[in-house]
């Protein structure tokens, strides 16, 4: 199982290549460099939010999952 700090991790560096796509498509939309901008960070906060609590839901899900044998370890 992950741990806490893992998963934020993981929101964190997947956040950084969502933000700057959405920077990317808010530019062309609005041609604004400050609303682009002003879009980007709003959405840096709230979907990386939404993803940790995304991540640490699906931890409880068992769909999926393979046990692994008893004698096997985790890499």
């Amino acid at each position: 199982m992950d741990t806490h700090s893992r998963s934020f991790a993981k929101a964190l560096s997947w956040r950084v290549t969502g933000t700057i796509d959405t920077l990317i498509i808010s530019l062309i939309v609005t041609g604004s460099v400050k609303l682009a901008a002003a879009i980007g960070v709003t959405e840096v906060f709230t979907k990386s939010l939404l993803y940790y609590f995304h991540e640490r839901a699906w931890l409880r899900i068992p769909y999926g999952r393979r046990l692994q044998p008893s004698g096997d370890k985790l890499p």
